[in-house]
């Protein structure tokens, strides 16, 4: 847990020096200038939920998630439900995946959820377009926010057609525990980012 916490606190680090010193320096003052126009007063919280696809376990990587979940929840309320990979056991990929996908169904409620899809094929996303999304959902009178991070194998085409945006949190493919672990902390600094609070630099 301790080397995990690690990995993803350099990784953080190398990001925050590149965006101030480095070559994208212009971005990290454009998104300065672009915090400014946001009015932190306006934005109604909005609960959010995060499914994710994975084995039940008590890894050091959920740990690391419920830490940012925690802090998150000083600005809305957050839950996190937990859907089993392969639920039935099939031997056929596509057929767990629509399982899986039957499962994730369940909890989205598609009258009154916005929900948006992680997968690596989605639109780029930076910290500020999180904080637009947050704010977008408030004034929209969104009831729910809810972020869903697939299997090993993706999400189903159900899933998928059930969610009004699809983003990806890096060009690379994430595990799931660090998908959700980065989810959690950019949800955390998209508050931050509403609330000109000193987090975001």
């Amino acid at each position: 847990m301790i080397w995990l916490r690690q990995q993803v606190n350099t990784l953080y680090s190398h990001l925050y020096r590149r965006r101030r010193h480095g070559r994208y320096s212009h971005l990290y003052r454009r998104h300065q200038h672009c915090a400014a126009s946001f009015e932190h007063s306006a934005v109604r919280p909005v609960p959010i939920k995060v499914i994710t696809v994975s084995s039940k376990s008590k890894s050091a990587g959920q740990a690391c998630a419920s830490e940012w979940s925690a802090k998150l929840s000083r600005y809305t309320a957050v839950e996190s439900i937990n859907v089993k990979n392969n639920p039935l056991n099939a031997k056929d990929t596509a057929v767990a995946v629509k399982n899986e996908g039957s499962r994730v169904l369940k909890h989205i409620t598609p009258t009154t959820d916005h929900v948006v899809c992680l997968d690596e094929r989605g639109r780029d996303v930076t910290s500020m377009d999180m904080a637009r999304l947050l704010a977008d959902a408030s004034s929209n009178g969104v009831k729910n926010l809810v972020f869903l991070i697939g299997g090993p194998f993706g999400h189903s085409q159900e899933v998928r057609q059930s969610s009004q945006d699809t983003i990806r949190l890096s060009r690379c493919v994430l595990n799931h525990s660090v998908a959700h672990i980065v989810l959690m902390e950019q949800l955390y600094r998209a508050w931050t980012i509403l609330r000109k609070e000193p987090y975001h630099h």
